[in-house]
């Protein structure tokens, strides 16, 4: 089987999708195809390895080949597995029974397993996001051979104090049992430890954010052994701060000062936006609480009129979005934002 790849094509069609809008990788990625390519071609390297010497002289030789679907972080790709005649031929590129090729993939499906979705959630979330379903079968042999390594995962012990932690979600969606698509939302809880590494206390899925979902997350984190939050970094998920205190009553919750001001400049005209981020950065910015609070008097004065809302939101929040100002500076960039939690998404 012929593997020539015609390079001045996918130029040609690569900068046409990158112009379009189309990512590199991903769902129908632009460089699917050299991938597809470079494996194929890898493919047909090992099979001349394979019969160069003994196996040829003992008669070995090609037999054409196997063609399969492969799941890739770049979407899914065609694979020509070549096949010998004597069958002793054991591709390592992409092995026999290799459905999913991207590490990133697998852990994936390992992640969303861990949380606590069926096989068949997992399979329309990694649709929508690969363009192609992953059927149950083939997700239950990732999740079988990792199942108990999951669950000491989950189950493990934590550290009896962190100093900061910090809690934010992201959203995917999801078909329901009548096919209808919803949304849903993966929590993380990172920490920084004592000895200052950062560490993933769990992940956890709710199809609300009520009282007793938030009472059960910080349960666990007892059940597991924390005794004390000293500062926990949150992006105003309702319920969560009376949740905190509940629990952990000495513990200082910051509400994200990232999420207040983007959902603020949202009731903003964009002929004000700029002229208001400036008067607003006065009160985030400012050197203590005093001045914060003259700076949010002055806001008020100018804009209140205008946008009552805005205002309202920061007056309702006011003493869980100023608690970093009792800290140093170093410690308030830490804490102002759940920006931390956000990269480990």
């Amino acid at each position: 089987m012929s593997n020539s790849f015609d390079f001045e094509e996918f130029k040609a069609q690569a900068i046409e999708k990158l112009k379009a809008g189309v990512s590199l990788s991903g769902k129908d990625g632009v460089l699917a195809p050299l991938l597809e390519n470079l494996l194929n071609s890898a493919l047909e390297g090992e099979l001349d390895s394979h019969l160069d010497g003994v196996e040829r002289e003992m008669g070995n030789r090609r037999n054409g080949h196997m063609s399969k679907q492969v799941q890739t972080s770049m979407g899914e790709i065609t694979i020509n597995t070549p096949r010998d005649r004597d069958g002793t031929f054991d591709p390592q590129v992409v092995r026999k029974r290799e459905k999913i090729l991207a590490d990133s993939l697998a852990d994936r499906i390992i992640g969303l397993y861990a949380i606590g979705n069926s096989t068949r959630e997992i399979s329309d979330i990694l649709e929508e996001q690969f363009g192609s379903r992953i059927s149950a079968e083939t997700i239950s042999s990732i999740t079988d051979r990792v199942l108990p390594e999951i669950q000491s995962w989950k189950n493990r012990p934590l550290d009896r104090v962190y100093p900061i932690v910090w809690l934010d979600a992201v959203h995917y969606k999801v078909m329901d049992e009548k096919n209808r698509p919803v949304t849903r939302a993966i929590y993380n809880v990172l920490a920084l430890t004592c000895e200052g590494r950062k560490e993933l206390l769990g992940m956890y899925i709710s199809k609300s954010e009520g009282a007793n979902f938030w009472l059960g997350v910080l349960t666990d984190l007892q059940n597991r052994g924390v005794q004390d939050i000293l500062i926990a970094c949150v992006d105003g998920l309702k319920g969560f701060p009376d949740a905190i205190a509940s629990v952990f009553p000495q513990t200082t919750v910051q509400l994200c000062i990232v999420h207040q001001i983007r959902n603020s400049v949202k009731y903003v005209a964009s002929k004000n936006q700029k002229e208001f981020m400036r008067d607003l950065k006065l009160v985030y910015q400012a050197v203590n609480k005093d001045a914060a609070e003259k700076a949010l008097d002055d806001l008020e004065i100018k804009w209140g009129e205008d946008y009552p809302i805005v205002i309202k939101s920061w007056r309702d929040n006011w003493d869980r979005l100023t608690a970093y100002f009792q800290y140093s500076q170093h410690i308030r960039r830490i804490i102002y934002t759940t920006n931390t939690v956000e990269g480990y998404h």
